[in-house]
């Protein structure tokens, strides 16, 4: 099974005084799924004796990582099986349900082998957790062996074993990162958390700007590329690793940026499966992907937010970013029940004059606690901004940068290193002008 590991307690940033700053939130426990790679477009036929076993099987099909497959789950076990296929072609995967044991187990296994097609694989549902019986399994030329119950994310991994190879580069955990309302602050968040996982978990890290006419990822990193994912979008097959490279900003040794053009003179016309391929394509070269999504809702935007490995949703606390908070967090969990739950980050409480809603009222309205608080700061994150730096970089030891570097835990599950050294800034010269 997927190695989990438990959340930390939420943290609220502290800020330089200001009225009104909400109460610190315990982040609820949770668990922390390993990535497994979409499995592609196959037929899976179930053949159940128990309800429970039928339901689970069920379950895993409706799972974003079994999208592309069809499923359809039957009862009446073995038995079943070998009466369907007497008389049709087997599909990709026969998973079988039994209880039966020893030779009337192996007997009926025989018989189903005689009516399989060649190249249909067999996984064998069975109630007992015995080695020897699971080794003699697999020198009959059974596929895989699972002891019920089941749980949808066994069997999605099962599956997923079967068809991906497993010397196939390694697919990148995609974080997607979207604004409860325009103004949120949740590609400054993205940006800067993306930074923190670069920096401080030593890994490699590609934050993909998809708001393409407004795009900030190029200003916020000080940098001005003449291509960027734009380009990819409009041929996506065209892209390959040589490609992507070219169009690649590099930021630091382990950061690499896919910009957006933030032009108005071209039009711009996004296409979910366009979207899918150009992250597939990325994910395939780096542990991690941070999706920067715009505060626009269409068929593509959705199709990234629910593909996605892990969601932040960023608020501010006013009333309409708690009403489509809501309602983004009751889609992810009717749509990605298998998932984790969105991480809810509530930015810029605390600013003078402005009426807000409690960060605790916040939490108990949406029904999901905040895993991070940020308090209204406009001279840290405007100075950040004008260097084209990151809050990391201008001020490593405070409050901010370690609420950047918890969410980066978070979203990751590792402990971060040390921050490096800042790097210079073509506009550090703002931040000295007093």
């Amino acid at each position: 099974m997927s190695n989990l590991a438990r959340k930390e307690p939420a943290i609220e940033v502290e800020a330089p005084p200001m009225p009104g700053a909400g109460a610190a939130l315990p982040a609820a426990p949770g668990e922390t799924l390993a990535v497994m790679k979409p499995v592609p477009r196959i037929t899976i036929h179930a053949f159940c004796e128990q309800p429970g076993t039928g339901a689970a099987i069920q379950r895993a099909g409706e799972d974003r990582r079994l999208a592309k497959a069809h499923l359809t789950v039957h009862m009446g076990g073995i038995p079943a099986a070998i009466d369907q296929y007497q008389q049709s072609a087997t599909p990709n995967l026969i998973m079988v349900e039994t209880r039966a044991t020893g030779a009337e187990l192996f007997g009926q296994l025989g018989s189903l082998a005689e009516v399989c097609d060649a190249g249909t694989k067999v996984v064998v549902i069975g109630h007992m957790n015995d080695v020897s019986l699971y080794r003699e399994m697999m020198r009959q030329g059974v596929n895989e062996y699972l002891v019920a119950p089941l749980h949808p994310l066994g069997v999605i991994e099962a599956i997923s074993r079967l068809y991906i190879d497993p010397d196939a580069p390694p697919i990148g955990r995609t974080i997607a990162f979207i604004g409860a309302k325009g103004g949120t602050g949740s590609s400054t968040i993205a940006h800067n958390v993306g930074w923190c996982i670069s920096t401080g978990m030593d890994e490699d890290v590609i934050i993909t700007d998809l708001d393409l006419p407004f795009g900030t990822a190029g200003l916020d990193f000080n940098q001005d590329p003449a291509q960027g994912i734009a380009d990819a979008l409009m041929a996506p097959e065209r892209l390959d690793d040589v490609l992507l490279d070219r169009l690649l900003v590099k930021c630091s040794d382990r950061l690499s940026l896919f910009a957006a053009p933030a032009v108005l003179d071209r039009d711009f016309e996004m296409d979910g499966d366009a979207c899918e391929s150009v992250l597939d394509i990325v994910r395939e070269g780096v542990p991690c992907v941070v999706v920067d999504l715009p505060h626009v809702w269409a068929p593509w935007t959705k199709k990234v937010l629910l593909a996605a490995d892990e969601i932040v949703i960023t608020a501010t606390p006013d009333l309409a970013s708690l009403r489509n908070a809501k309602n983004i967090l009751d889609l992810t969990r009717q749509a990605r029940p298998n998932d984790n739950a969105p991480h809810i980050v509530i930015n810029q409480v605390g600013m003078p004059k402005r009426p807000e809603i409690p960060v605790k009222d916040f939490a108990e309205a949406v029904g999901a606690e905040a895993t991070l608080v940020l308090p209204f700061n406009p001279g840290l994150f405007g100075t950040a901004a004008n260097n084209g730096q990151m809050i990391e970089e201008l001020e490593p030891k405070g409050k901010t940068a370690d609420g950047f570097r918890f969410l980066a835990r978070e979203l990751c599950g590792r402990e971060p290193r040390a921050p490096k050294p800042a790097r210079s800034s073509l506009f550090s010269f703002l931040s000295r002008k007093g």
